[in-house]
């Protein structure tokens, strides 16, 4: 079974492990969104920004920006509403369903996410990806591949 994880009990060394993924991820995001706070935007401005940056035209109904960056609805609309106030968003009445909204991004809210991509993606480099060698970003990809096709599967039967 070359390649296929054994089902085990759980050891001290794994959850020493799932302590220290926890513990290193938690520690980048608050790197990064240390980072990101300089630049004038919060981490969860950032993750809509780019949503908005990556759709067609620069637009997104509410509930699929909510699946793209896999936030409740209630959560996004209390962050929209912040995001909306700053003008870095607008949402407007969905031309195809009078219940929803689609949110788009204003000229600020372009412009804010240009002026922070770079510096954002700068500590991404220096703080992720020069800390591995290019053998660990391998091996990392393999691992967090993995990791996701067992959860799109649902886990071990």
């Amino acid at each position: 079974m070359a390649g296929q994880a054994v089902r085990r009990r759980m050891t001290a060394r794994d959850l020493g492990i799932w302590r220290s993924l926890l513990d290193t991820t938690a520690e980048l995001r608050r790197v990064l969104g240390a980072q990101l706070q300089e630049t004038g935007l919060s981490p969860g401005d950032y993750q809509v920004l780019l949503a908005l940056s990556e759709a067609h035209g620069g637009r997104l109904r509410s509930s699929e920006l909510a699946a793209a960056i896999d936030w409740e609805r209630s959560r996004l609309s209390h962050h929209l509403g912040r995001m909306e106030r700053r003008g870095l968003i607008r949402r407007d009445d969905c031309a195809t369903d009078n219940r929803g909204a689609e949110v788009s991004l204003t000229a600020e809210g372009e412009g804010m996410f240009r002026r922070a991509n770079t510096p954002h993606l700068r500590a991404v480099k220096t703080h992720f990806a020069d800390a591995l060698t290019a053998e660990q970003l391998d091996a990392l990809d393999d691992v967090l591949r993995t990791l996701r096709d067992h959860l799109d599967a649902g886990g071990p039967a």
